[in-house]
């Protein structure tokens, strides 16, 4: 028997739970849909169209290091303090974030507020498909956005750079889990950005993200996250590090840890976008 889901406004909520406290005036919402390339979508065009009632759009892209070649690398503390109050998120509000995708680039802006010192933030379990397919109410007005300040308390040991990933992937102390699909994980398959070699890092285990998801987008229960993870070969008593294509499906790993009760993990920030680049890296094929 399946176990009932339970709402945690720490990981993960419901649609129903989200409709129990959209009138909340601490509640802030946050579209944070994000695509690739090849699914030509448009985030901000749809969050204009159509958007769950008093969200604000975060974009992934912009808030992050402009200054590094890597995709969506995390933000100086200073730019997401600005942003968050440009968008009238501070001390105090619980946040709730969504995607278009069902439960995909959500993780990444959870757990970027979690890294920034910031545990009062959700995911929506199913996202804005599933929101829709209750049949419940989407707008395209604008929100009315009141400055709140906000204290960040960076965790620093939620985030590795590649040093320390190489460290870890060497002396083997550390669970590296890889959440792309398992043919790009064995090398067999061409990595979408130009440039990159095949494989994955020494040592990490694959759990491909998707294998953490029903067929709605909502995540699977707590008891079979856990086997996900132990079937794949992941110990999951040392510390973990979460990495995939450019750090976004890394965070779904992430969460899903969270929800298992498993709170020592960090993501490898510039994951196989820069892994992939350095000639002088290792790198292994095949299975684990």
């Amino acid at each position: 028997m399946a176990s009932k889901f339970e709402d945690d406004p720490k990981t993960l909520v419901s649609t129903q739970w989200l409709e129990d406290n959209l009138k909340d005036p601490d509640l802030r919402i946050l579209d944070a849909s994000w695509y690739l390339p090849t699914q030509d979508r448009d985030p901000k065009a749809e969050y204009d169209a159509e958007h769950i009632p008093g969200a604000r759009f975060f974009d992934i892209d912009e808030i992050s290091d402009l200054r590094s070649d890597l995709p969506h690398m995390v933000p100086p503390v200073e730019k997401f303090m600005s942003r968050m109050r440009a968008m009238g998120i501070g001390d105090g509000h619980q946040v709730v974030v969504y995607d278009g995708s069902g439960l995909f680039s959500a993780a990444r802006v959870w757990w970027l507020f979690r890294l920034m010192g910031q545990t009062k933030v959700a995911v929506l379990d199913g996202g804005l498909p599933k929101w829709k397919a209750e049949g419940r109410k989407t707008t395209d007005a604008e929100p009315i956005i009141r400055d709140r300040h906000m204290i960040v308390d960076r965790q620093n040991h939620m985030v590795k750079d590649v040093t320390e990933v190489a460290r870890a992937s060497k002396l083997d102390d550390h669970a590296i889990i890889d959440a792309r699909a398992p043919e790009r994980f064995r090398g067999e398959a061409p990595e979408p950005r130009e440039g990159l070699r095949s494989g994955h890092i020494p040592n990490a285990r694959n759990v491909f993200y998707k294998s953490l998801l029903n067929a709605d987008g909502t995540m699977k229960p707590v008891e079979e996250l856990r086997t996900i993870f132990e079937a794949a070969g992941v110990d999951l008593s040392k510390p973990a590090i979460t990495t995939c294509g450019s750090g976004v499906t890394a965070a779904v790993l992430s969460l899903a840890l969270e929800r298992i009760g498993k709170t020592d993990h960090s993501l490898y920030d510039g994951s196989w976008s820069e892994w992939g680049m350095y000639a002088d890296l290792p790198i292994a094929t095949g299975e684990a």
